[in-house]
C-alpha cells in the first residue's frame, strides 16, 4: 500500500509537470510495461515487496506508471530503492503498532483481573501462563459480544481455588500459604487499602509485579511517570524504581488509576517538597520510596512527609533493651501488629472490584 501510494504521487507529479508544459503523455501499453517493469522491480525492491506487487491485480497499472516515469526522465534505480526504504519503515511501524495494540489489550484485562480477582495463586497463575495473551484476546472477543467477562472471571476464580487446593494436597503442600516475610514487613502505610497476596515475594520483582497484577507495559509506564515527575533528578527517580518496594508503589499507582485519581499530580509533589533530601545519603532510596508513597496517599495540596520525624536518640532511650519503657503515645500502633485484614482469606468473589 505504501509503495502504491508513493508511485501514485510520483505519477501525479509527472502528469502535472507535463501538463503545465503542454506535453502531457498518456500511460504506455500495459502488457509491454508489465514485461519491462517486472525485472526492474525484482532487482531494486526487497523480494517480499516485489512479489506482493507482481502478484497484485493492479500490477499492470503500476507497471505503466513506472514506465511512464522512466520515459519522463526519472531514474528508477534511484527512486525504487528509496520507495523500498519507505515500505520497510511502514512495515516496521505496522509490526510495532500491532505489538502495542496487543500489549494494551492484555493491559486492559490485567486491570480487570486486578479489580475482579483477589491477590493469590489463581490470579498469579493466569498472568504467568504462556497462554495469557490468548486468554486476554478471548476475553476481549467475549466483551465485544456483550458478555459479562468479569462475572465469568469471578466464577472461574472459584474453580481455580478448588484446583489449587486439590493439587496442593497431592504435592503435600499447605492449602493456605503462610504469610511471607515481605508481606509482614510491608504491613502499614505501604499497603493500606491495597490487595496484597500473603506470599508476596519482593525478592523476585517479576513475580511480585505478577502477584500485584501489574503488567510489564504498565510497569514501564509507571516508571516513566515517576521520572517525568522528577525532571533533572533522574538519579533519584531511578532510586525509587530500583527499590525493593517498587512493586508496591506501582500497585498504589495502579489502584489510584482505577479510581480515577490524578496520579501525575500526586507524583509532581516529589519535586516540590524535597524533604526526602534530609538525612544520610545511604538511606536516600528508603526515604524516596516513603515520600513517593506519601505523595500518592495524601490529598493534593497537603505537604509530603509532613509527619513527625523519628528521633533516633529518643527512640534508643525508650528501647526495652536499654532502659525502662515509657508510656506509649496516645494512638500509637501496637508493638506487635496482627496480620492485616487484607491478608486474611476473604469471602468468595461475587464480581466487581476487590481492593
Amino acid at each position: 500500500m505504501a509503495i502504491r501510494l508513493v508511485l501514485a504521487i510520483a505519477d501525479a507529479v509527472r502528469r502535472q509537470q507535463q501538463k503545465m508544459a503542454g506535453k502531457e503523455e498518456e500511460l504506455p501499453d500495459a502488457e509491454k510495461s508489465a514485461a519491462e517493469a517486472s525485472g526492474e522491480v525484482k532487482r531494486l525492491l526487497p523480494s517480499t515487496f516485489s512479489a506482493a506487487l507482481l502478484d497484485g491485480a493492479d500490477w499492470p497499472h503500476l507497471a505503466q506508471q513506472l514506465m511512464a516515469l522512466r520515459s519522463a526522465g526519472v531514474d528508477l534505480e534511484t527512486i525504487l530503492p528509496r520507495v523500498g526504504e519507505i515500505a520497510v519503515t511502514v512495515r516496521d511501524q505496522v509490526v510495532a503498532n500491532a505489538e502495542r495494540v496487543a500489549r494494551e489489550g492484555t493491559d486492559e484485562w490485567a486491570k480487570a483481573l486486578r479489580e475482579t480477582l483477589p491477590a493469590g495463586p489463581v490470579r498469579e497463575a493466569i498472568l504467568s501462563s504462556p497462554a495469557w495473551p490468548e486468554m486476554a484476546a478471548t476475553m476481549a472477543k467475549l466483551d465485544e459480544r456483550g458478555v459479562d467477562v468479569r462475572a465469568i472471571l469471578a466464577s472461574a476464580h472459584e474453580e481455580g481455588v478448588g484446583v489449587d487446593r486439590a493439587v496442593a494436597k497431592v504435592l503435600a503442600a499447605a492449602e493456605v500459604p503462610t504469610t511471607s516475610r515481605d508481606a509482614k514487613l510491608s504491613y502499614g502505610p505501604m499497603t493500606t487499602g491495597l490487595d496484597i497476596p500473603k506470599d508476596l515475594d519482593l525478592g523476585d520483582r517479576e513475580r511480585a509485579l505478577r502477584q500485584l497484577a501489574i503488567s510489564p507495559s504498565e510497569n514501564q509506564r509507571f516508571t516513566r511517570m515517576v521520572r517525568e515527575a522528577m525532571p533533572g533528578r533522574e538519579r533519584e527517580a531511578d532510586l525509587i524504581v530500583a527499590a525493593r518496594q517498587w512493586p508496591l508503589v506501582a500497585a498504589r499507582m495502579a489502584d489510584m488509576e482505577g479510581r480515577g485519581a490524578p496520579v501525575a499530580e500526586h507524583l509532581a509533589r516529589l519535586s516540590k517538597d524535597t524533604s526526602w533530601e534530609q538525612g544520610p545519603r545511604s538511606q536516600m532510596g528508603r526515604r524516596l520510596v516513603q515520600a513517593a508513597n506519601d505523595a500518592l496517599r495524601k490529598p493534593v495540596g497537603e505537604p509530603v512527609g509532613s509527619g513527625p520525624r523519628v528521633n533516633t536518640a529518643a527512640a534508643r532511650s525508650t528501647s526495652s533493651s536499654v532502659g525502662p519503657i515509657k508510656a506509649a503515645a496516645k494512638g500509637a500502633a501496637p508493638a506487635t501488629p496482627g496480620v492485616a485484614a487484607h491478608r486474611e482469606a476473604g469471602p468468595a468473589v461475587k464480581g466487581g472490584k476487590t481492593r
